[in-house]
């Protein structure tokens, strides 16, 4: 029987853990993510600060935590959407097929062609920062190739035998998406959104870095390393720690979803020799 591989279990395993810090920050963290103490600005590392003190002597640990909850929203839930609303496009046009699949595919084409990070600063810079207009600007640019996945696997099933005993049998359009076509790509759409969640942190931590994302005092992982950019020659450790924590989430999302990929989808995997 297939299971995951080590890489794979390993990084589940980790993701946890982050998942579960994160939700319990408050409650974890030494401190509050606003707490400033003067005596231990851009403080090193130490007993009383295990990751070193910002510029105004905020906990750097602590900021991480928090900030821990910010990328991890916004990477699972825009990713959510974007997901839910690729899906449901994309199926629609692979099903409908002939000119509506046309139609909707030119508008694929067209938001495609668009520069994602571009299209996410004009978005982000016409709704203001926050937590919601990156989340609505993450959504509205990573549907799209979540539709033409689903759209291409929904082509090639549509034409399998059990779909067209369920038309014979009366099934409406509806019955058959989401009873006979859309179970069939449960597997694609969780392997999809494993490694379309750290393309979203990635993308939130982005734009966080240059100015452009989570507004202070609240804080995400990509604005603890822009705050650390700043000092980066005498106070490197600002910058090290949230880069390790990003590095090794999207890392860990990486290897879980090559295994989740071995794992659902047999066809993806090489043949021994």
């Amino acid at each position: 029987m297939n299971s995951l591989s080590l890489p794979a279990k390993a990084s589940a395993i980790f993701l946890s853990v982050v998942l579960v810090v994160a939700v319990f920050a408050p409650w974890i963290s030494p401190y509050s993510y606003e707490a400033q103490d003067a005596a231990s600005v851009l403080s090193p590392p130490s007993a009383s600060h295990w990751m070193g003190a910002d510029r105004l002597g905020r906990d750097l640990f602590s900021r991480i935590l928090y900030g821990a909850r910010i990328s991890l929203f916004i990477g699972v839930c825009a990713t959510l959407s974007a997901v839910l609303i690729g899906t449901v496009y994309g199926a629609v046009s692979g099903y409908a097929g002939g000119r509506t699949d046309l139609f909707m595919m030119r508008v694929v084409d067209v938001v495609f062609a668009l520069p994602d990070l571009l299209l996410i600063i004009l978005i982000t810079v016409v709704l203001g920062r926050g937590v919601a207009a990156i989340f609505i600007a993450l959504s509205m640019v990573s549907w799209v190739t979540v539709a033409r996945l689903v759209r291409g696997e929904t082509l090639r099933i549509k034409e399998f035998s059990f779909v067209e005993a369920a038309r014979a049998l009366g099934a409406g359009h509806a019955r058959i998406l989401f009873n006979e076509i859309l179970p069939n790509i449960l597997g694609l759409l969780i392997v999809t959104l494993t490694f379309r969640i750290p393309a979203a942190i990635m993308a939130e931590s982005t734009l966080s870095f240059v100015g452009l994302g989570i507004a202070p005092p609240a804080s995400s992982w990509g604005t603890l390393a822009n705050d650390g950019w700043t000092s980066l020659k005498f106070y490197p450790h600002l910058i090290l720690y949230p880069s390790l924590a990003i590095f090794a989430t999207i890392l860990s999302f990486n290897f879980l979803g090559e295994g989740l990929r071995d794992l659902l989808d047999p066809r993806g995997k090489s043949k021994p020799s």
